[in-house]
């Protein structure tokens, strides 16, 4: 999906345009300019040198040190095969931003944990390799995404993700910003949960995503729990500053994937997952009352930024998808 300036969608295989327009909502006030990401960049590596005091000759230093320390891009198989799209042209840009994914084992008992998406050639699939949940949308909604924060603010996006390794301590540090979905299906180790917690507490934010039920909800605690035991996951407020960021985002409702919209005849019955489900906007916040975890249990934002340039997909839920993950990126490098 690519968004022109007047808003209207273009199919990125043809580069026609879609004839909707999409109406992201009005801006409370302009995105934060590159300047100012540059200026995060740098705190998120100071605050996140271990044991480091860090003179202030260096800091002047950080933000282009930053991207070498930063583990090269790298791409692995997507769950779903329609996923794995070809490279944008400008995939090797250096930029100051980056879409990271949160890489993690998978739950023996995943809804995802069998069949076609454990076996890949008849052989069991390692979560390290990819072709697990935790490639779910990926890499084409990271990139449809990363396109809309392009055109609708003045962040300098870079055109591909980097998937991200919590037992990789000296590469996981580097990304303040992560997404992670299918979290019904994720069972971190106590040591991932450690280092991402650490993450959090130092000035990191972890958007999670497209979980619904009891059932898988009861799995993403367990995990969550590991990482904070003692501290809540509690429901946001709509007066919270990262509903109103960059957008207004009082008048949310629940964003259903595309599985559950019957477009492809409900993928033998996946669209009663999200029957009679209702979606909460729930959270972590650290002692200084910022969210670093932002949680959308019973929704599929993922979902909303994959098919975004899907006429079947309904413009109402890409729209908002889009609107609230930019809000979160620009609460990120606020907050």
């Amino acid at each position: 999906m690519f968004y022109s300036h007047s808003l209207s969608r273009v199919n990125l295989a043809t580069g026609r345009e879609i004839p909707k327009t999409v109406n992201p909502g009005r801006r409370r006030y302009q995105a934060m300019p590159s300047r100012a990401v540059i200026r995060q960049a740098m705190n998120f590596r100071r605050i996140v040198a271990r044991d480091t005091v860090v003179p202030i000759v260096c800091i002047l230093a950080l933000a282009g040190a930053l991207l070498a320390f930063q583990k090269p891009f790298r791409q692995f198989i997507s769950m779903e095969p329609y996923d794995n799209i070809p490279l944008p042209q400008d995939w090797q840009e250096k930029t100051e931003w980056v879409f990271a994914r949160l890489m993690y084992p998978q739950n023996p008992e995943a809804r995802f944990g069998g069949g076609r998406y454990r076996r890949w050639g008849g052989e069991v699939l390692d979560w390290h390799a990819g072709g697990t949940s935790w490639t779910q949308d990926y890499p084409r909604a990271d990139r449809h995404f990363a396109q809309a924060l392009r055109r609708l603010t003045r962040v300098n996006v870079r055109s591909v993700e980097q998937p991200v390794n919590p037992d990789d301590t000296d590469d996981f540090f580097n990304w303040p910003w992560l997404n992670a979905g299918e979290m019904g299906d994720w069972k971190l180790t106590q040591a991932q949960a450690k280092t991402i917690r650490e993450y959090l507490l130092r000035g990191g934010f972890l958007m999670l995503d497209d979980f619904w039920g009891p059932d898988e909800y009861a799995r993403f605690e367990d995990s969550m729990r590991m990482i904070f035991p003692d501290r809540p996951v509690v429901d946001i407020d709509n007066k919270d500053p990262i509903f109103h960021t960059v957008y207004n985002l009082d008048d949310r409702y629940q964003v259903l994937g595309e599985w559950a919209l019957g477009n492809r005849g409900g993928y033998g019955g996946m669209n009663r997952r999200a029957a009679g489900t209702v979606a909460h906007w729930m959270g972590v916040y650290d002692d200084k009352n910022r969210l670093m975890v932002m949680i959308s249990f019973n929704s599929d934002i993922g979902d909303s930024w994959e098919w975004a340039d899907d006429p079947r997909y309904p413009e109402k839920m890409a729209g908002l998808g889009i609107r609230i993950g930019i809000d979160y990126v620009i609460y990120a490098m606020t907050h």
